[in-house]
């Protein structure tokens, strides 16, 4: 008899709905996740947290650890970042969200930041996995370069072995033959995990398109194929950014963002809550 998994509806028919903070995630409950692809310093991280709360975001995203492919590229400005996505949070009373790299960061990590997310080429990393799956704190699971489906949710299952179920899934976009976009963003996976498992499933369009003109009308799709939030990379000034600024957003431009996907999420049903 084979083994029922953790993510399965078989193990689990209705949605996972969870709870962090002020914020809701799951179900009818839409992430609307929001901030810089780095936290550069405590002005920039603010300003930008402030303007993409205004406009609606739940959680304020921003990395102080940065994997990068080059070793020469900005690797973020390290611990000294958490105090600040900590400050943050108590300030304006958001969630906030941050990746995690390296076992030995795992505590100090938790305690500043709400979520923790593992980015996607760390999905495989299984020491962390079963380390992450220690703390209390709700993680996102990026999915990896070029994971497939089955090895994406049984990186999941590393995590809910040990009975952790605050698991968010995030489809980025993986690797294909196509150099037109940073990556190729598999829209199609949202429905086929929503029949898979209960974990809620959200999309990044920053890094699966990699290009600014295309965020909206993927953001777009992503609502209306039933995903359950949106990472987005945005920056107060996208050409000042230390990492990834040719996919960020400015604030007006994802405040606009916001407004072109309220009536989808109305049509869906789906709420922002915190």
């Amino acid at each position: 008899m084979s083994k029922i998994m953790r993510f399965s509806r078989e193990y689990k028919k209705e949605d996972t709905i969870i709870e962090v903070k002020n914020t809701k995630i799951g179900g009818k409950f839409f992430a609307l996740a929001a901030g810089p692809c780095a936290v550069e310093s405590e002005d920039q991280y603010f300003e930008t947290a402030r303007l993409v709360r205004e406009s609606g975001a739940n959680i304020i995203r921003g990395s102080v650890y940065k994997p990068r492919t080059s070793p020469y590229s900005f690797q973020g400005i390290g611990s000294e970042g958490l105090k600040i996505i900590r400050d943050l949070g108590e300030e304006l009373g958001v969630t906030t969200e941050t990746e995690v790299l390296d076992v030995r960061d795992i505590p100090k990590v938790a305690e500043h930041v709400d979520i923790l997310r593992v980015g996607a080429r760390n999905m495989q990393n299984f020491s962390l996995l079963k380390a992450l799956a220690r703390v209390d704190n709700p993680i996102i699971l990026k999915r990896g370069l070029s994971a497939t489906i089955k090895e994406w949710l049984l990186a999941a299952e590393y995590l809910m072995q040990q009975g952790k179920e605050n698991i968010i899934l995030c489809e980025r976009g993986i690797r294909t033959f196509e150099p037109s976009t940073r990556n190729t963003l598999d829209l199609v996976a949202v429905p086929l995990l929503k029949h898979k498992t209960h974990l809620p499933v959200i999309v990044d369009p920053s890094h699966g398109t990699g290009r600014p003109e295309l965020i909206l009308p993927a953001s777009k799709a992503a609502v209306a194929i039933g995903a359950h939030g949106l990472l987005i990379e945005v920056h107060r000034n996208p050409e000042e950014a230390l990492s990834d600024k040719d996919q960020a957003l400015t604030p007006n431009q994802f405040h606009e963002l916001v407004q072109a996907i309220n009536p989808l999420l109305a049509m869906e049903g789906k709420r922002v809550i915190g």
